[in-house]
């Protein structure tokens, strides 16, 4: 394959946005006939490469040849032209319309100028056939499944003659029979010499479907690997950017040291609790006092788990109780009233509102909570920005101060000063110190810490394993939407979790 031309080759690709170098001196190349995964973390680059490939972002250095001729895509109608087809997580098709309309769309045969309907059905069926999909062209979309829709997706993208396939998570929402059906439909147009970009945050099938493997970090090139030649625990560590290290033993202070937890009741129990499409079922218990930490890579299910304990999305099967009670908690205003609160990873587009200033974003949730019929008093929220201010550290320490001009960490800081007003007795924080300084980080982790020893319960996810280790008194480990361990954190390493994490365990196992 090595010896074979690539079908697609980039070359010290290099995209800066303003503060921010998405790409550096980047190279990628795929091979006909492969199937090549793109693997990183959050804010890696794999979307900046893919739309560089595509056309959406030009490129400010670099060279991208197609098939051994260089190209440079203004839009992605351009790149579709040249044989490059992307198919995305979200199925961009119109379910309103036909299965034959969506393959169609826009390429429909014309006859004396007008739609041929009958060879645009005929088309659509003849691209149906090659991908072994049994449906009637002539049936709405909309009533097909979203797998289904997927596989749509695809055979529009392949009615282009496309010599590069890309799927942008594809699997996503799909189930294990789902997943199979549209493997099969890939090792057909692999087959074919089709090349294929495969991208994925589940392991087991990155290793099942690709032959290499490419990974980015930081906007910067890793390596690039056959995937039997590279070890699961060794591809994780080059996705995070941690070699294995063992931490210093951590002494940590917990309510729950000194009593027997079968004589507890945990003020969380999930109980089969899971969401087709976004986490199976899962057991979980959260103790008053205790940091349950989430560990996983991006895509593992860490933040659907936290969605569904917090009611921000509703599980569909399985059982939550509060306090020993069963609770249908179906809304984020049903689990405040529980006190139960979920502070977004998303903190800019679902936390902070950056036009308000310090004093009333503090005191936002608990107006809400009290009803906006019942406004809280001025000297009771100066009272209250006052307190949070100064015991979170807050600067500048003006509550007059818009939120847009603080600092990321001292954004953080607000929101969590938002949510601690209301008086939580479950607070899930979903990476809280992503994106913030060193010094932030600390006082946050201090917080959290002290939130602990006082009683509270909290749920922690941070992709920094070293962050989950430091502070948690249990950490379950999510894996391809599912919770493979449950285990105490006496003497953890990071060795441990990587090795669950990429290896995967049952909780059995772990225990």
């Amino acid at each position: 394959m090595i010896d074979q031309q690539p079908a697609v080759s980039m070359e010290n690709i290099s995209i800066e946005f303003p503060g921010v170098k998405a790409l550096d001196g980047v190279n990628f190349r795929m091979f006909p006939g492969e199937v090549h995964s793109l693997l990183g973390e959050n804010g890696a680059g794999k979307s900046t490469l893919i739309k560089a490939l595509t056309g959406v972002y030009r490129i400010d250095s670099g060279v991208i040849t197609l098939a051994g001729d260089e190209v440079s895509f203004h839009s992605t109608a351009e790149a579709q032209a040249a044989g490059v087809s992307t198919v995305y997580q979200e199925v961009n098709l119109l379910t309103n319309l036909t299965v034959a309309e969506n393959i169609m769309l826009g390429r429909e045969p014309r006859r004396f100028g007008l739609i041929d309907w009958r060879a645009t059905r005929a088309r659509a069926a003849e691209l149906l056939t090659k991908l072994h999909l049994d449906i009637d062209p002539n049936s709405r979309l909309g009533s097909h499944s979203l797998a289904v829709q997927q596989l749509v997706a695809i055979a529009r993208a392949t009615g282009v003659h496309a010599r590069v396939l890309i799927l942008d998570e594809p699997t996503s929402s799909l189930d294990a029979d789902e997943v199979q059906e549209l493997f099969r439909i890939i090792r057909e147009l692999k087959d074919d010499g089709v090349a294929i970009l495969f991208v994925s945050h589940f392991l087991d099938q990155v290793y099942e479907i690709s032959d290499r493997l490419t990974v980015l970090r930081n906007g910067k090139l890793v390596g690039e690997y056959l995937t039997e030649e590279i070890l699961r625990i060794e591809l994780v560590q080059k996705m995070i950017g941690k070699e294995l290290t063992v931490l210093e033993d951590l002494e940590r202070k917990t309510r729950l040291q000194n009593l027997d937890e079968t004589e507890l009741t945990p003020y969380v129990r999930a109980i089969g609790l899971g969401r087709k499409g976004s986490i199976e079922p899962l057991d979980l218990d959260v103790y008053e006092g205790e940091v349950v930490g989430l560990a996983g890579l991006l895509g593992s299910g860490r933040t659907e788990l936290a969605r569904i304990l917090s009611g921000v999305d509703r599980a569909d099967v399985g059982t939550l109780e509060v306090e020993g009670k069963a609770k249908r908690i179906r809304t984020p205003r049903q689990s405040i009233r529980d006190r139960i609160i979920y502070s977004s990873e998303n903190r800019r587009e679902e936390g902070i509102l950056d036009e308000l200033t310090v004093r009333d974003n503090i005191a936002l949730a608990l107006q809400a909570d009290r009803g906006w019929f019942r406004p809280i008093p001025k000297k009771r929220q100066d009272e209250l920005a006052e307190s949070y201010i100064h015991a979170l550290n807050i600067r500048p320490a003006n509550p007059d101060a818009l939120l847009k001009n603080l600092s990321g960490g001292n954004q953080q800081k607000v929101l969590l000063a938002r949510w601690l007003a209301i008086a939580p007795r479950l607070l899930i924080l979903d990476e809280p110190t992503r994106g913030i300084d060193v010094g932030a980080k600390a006082e946050i982790q201090k917080l959290v810490s002290n939130l602990a020893e006082n009683g509270m319960s909290v749920v922690y996810i941070s992709a920094e394993l070293e962050e989950v280790l430091r502070l948690s008194h249990r950490i379950a480990v999510m894996r391809d939407r599912r919770m493979v361990a449950d285990i105490e954190n006496d003497d953890l390493t990071t060795d441990n979790l990587l090795a669950i994490i990429a290896d995967g365990a049952t909780t059995e196992a772990v225990a």
